[in-house]
């Protein structure tokens, strides 16, 4: 098993692990049960994503495509231009 991808909070992490699991990769949310000591741990470095090492590399792809995606012109309401709200 490897770690793959540094998380900032749990929230991506839940987002990333259903993407990656949308496209056939079980993927595991390390430090989940830590995230409660933040204050007497460090806030950095705790949460991470990790899968297989036969799917470290797509996974990875996967991740990197998701990031680097953009909103489609026309999804954003008028009032915030820029914005895509979910």
């Amino acid at each position: 098993m490897q770690r793959i991808y540094e998380l900032d909070n749990l929230m991506e992490g839940e987002l990333l692990q259903g993407m990656l699991a949308s496209e056939g990769v079980t993927a595991h949310l390390v430090g989940r049960d830590l995230v409660g000591g933040v204050g007497e741990l460090p806030m950095h470095g705790l949460l991470g994503l990790a899968v297989e090492d036969d799917q470290a590399q797509y996974a990875r792809e996967l991740i990197a495509a998701y990031n680097a995606a953009l909103p489609l012109p026309g999804d954003e309401p008028d009032s915030y231009p820029g914005t895509l709200v979910c």
